[in-house]
């Protein structure tokens, strides 16, 4: 078991291993965790490492006990539609369910990793501001969370672990809303449609009209166009 050390870096423990070898049990890491004392295992994911716009957003989700946890899988397994529906059965659930957002402003000053690490330990405080704080934590990737918390990071977790799953989905579908959004109010980026991806379409708009204010200044590009926006 690895705990948090109130900053983020690499797991350097064994990750937990598995009560079953087979590859569809994905509630294994919460049902070992489970066995060992912890009684509310949260998972957490983001959404929006790669885009050149907007900003990327976290989310934590506690999984009843009895849930079926082979409804969830990694978002990008999954449409839209069916992100949506698995949504309203978490709702109905009761699934404990936290956002956390990191704008891109935040993105520039402090480079993408950082700022998924703040986003999912923003979306472990809003658990606990709805006075579900996790006892225990499953983060999707290879570093920890900068959270004082019991913690374990685990490689490809969005398809090995149904709470980050499910972590997953959420943190698509809140990010898939705030682009929605967004390009009401900066329609020629169509970010309705790439959700701030580098499609050749948006590509050319920041050629044309430059950097929106919502654009990624430090990523390449976006910075080459910089001096366009002003």
């Amino acid at each position: 078991m690895i705990s948090g050390t109130g900053r983020a870096g690499r797991s350097t423990a064994p990750l937990l291993a598995p009560v079953t070898d087979r590859d569809d049990d994905t509630f294994s890491f919460e049902r070992l965790l489970g066995s060992r004392g912890f009684h509310r295992i949260a998972g957490t994911d983001e959404a929006g490492r790669g885009p050149l716009a907007g900003p990327v957003v976290a989310a934590a989700v506690i999984l009843p006990t009895d849930c079926d946890y082979r409804l969830f899988r990694d978002s990008k397994k999954t449409s839209a539609l069916q992100r949506g529906r698995l949504r309203e059965h978490l709702l109905q659930i009761g699934a404990a369910v936290g956002i956390g957002i990191v704008d891109a402003a935040t993105i520039d000053r402090i480079n993408i990793l950082q700022a998924s690490l703040q986003a999912m330990a923003a979306s472990i405080d809003d658990l606990a501001d709805q006075g579900a704080a996790p006892d225990f934590v499953l983060v999707d990737g290879t570093f920890l969370i900068p959270k004082t918390i019991d913690q374990q990071s685990l490689v490809k977790g969005d398809s090995r672990s149904a709470s980050i799953s499910a972590a997953s989905i959420i943190a698509k579908i809140t990010r898939d809303e705030i682009m929605a959004d967004l390009h009401e109010r900066y329609p020629g980026y169509d970010f309705a449609g790439n959700k701030g991806y580098p499609t050749r379409h948006h590509r050319q708009a920041i050629r044309q009209f430059g950097p929106s204010p919502v654009h990624r200044l430090s990523f390449s590009g976006v910075k080459e166009f910089v001096s366009a926006a002003r």
